[in-house]
């Protein structure tokens, strides 16, 4: 684990929101956030690959939230 300097201590102090920082090297931005929230978020996120039920579900949540009258025919409309 590294630890903080004390002008990085400060500035997360002063900042209200998770704290961004940026590797030197490789320009790479990451946001720290307590550990606490990181478990949380962690143990709710399912990153398992999608079974057959969940894609049939999302698809047909897709063709009922649709509006499939923008592919009817416009000569067809009355």
């Amino acid at each position: 684990m590294i630890e903080l300097t004390e002008d990085q201590v400060q500035a997360m102090d002063e900042e209200s929101a998770p704290l961004r920082v940026l590797h030197p090297r490789t320009h790479e931005a990451f946001v720290l956030v307590p550990l606490v929230e990181y478990e949380k978020t962690r143990a709710n996120y399912d990153d398992s690959p999608w079974t057959r039920e969940e894609i049939e579900a999302m698809a047909w949540e897709h063709v009922n939230n649709d509006e499939w009258g923008e592919y009817d025919d416009p000569q067809e409309k009355p």
